[in-house]
């Protein structure tokens, strides 16, 4: 058995200005959009093969949550680019700042706190 993963789905106040911004850092695209799960609104942002679904409940949600101590929390999503000076160069232009930097085996990545409050892993196997 073969086995991929096809997406995960975040919370956020605005998905419109989460997908606009991820279109803009990743060269992704709207794949779906409309209402969704009571009453709420999503958007699948990504390519061909994979997608965030970024959903807004019909009420405000609640404030974050502390990452890695939250029993079914959302740590961080990870992103494979094949430029990781280009996608850096994207996140800083866009106000983000890039930390953790790692060259390790099989590749490098940098992470960073990005739209919807939510940290990105940014990783090349190149």
């Amino acid at each position: 058995m073969s086995a991929r993963l096809e997406h995960a789905n975040i919370t956020v106040d605005d998905p419109q200005a989460i997908a606009k911004q991820l279109m803009e850092l990743f060269d992704w695209t709207i794949r779906w959009e409309g209402p969704s799960l009571d009453n709420g609104h999503t958007l699948h942002v990504g390519n061909d093969t994979s997608y965030i679904a970024i959903y807004r409940p019909a009420e405000a949600p609640q404030g974050p949550t502390r990452r890695y101590v939250n029993r079914g929390g959302l740590n961080h999503i990870g992103v494979v680019v094949d430029d990781i000076s280009a996608a850096e160069d994207r996140v800083l232009k866009m106000g983000y700042q890039p930390h953790s930097h790692a060259d390790y085996e099989p590749g490098k990545r940098f992470y960073f706190e990005g739209p919807g409050a939510i940290e990105y892993e940014v990783v090349c196997y190149a």
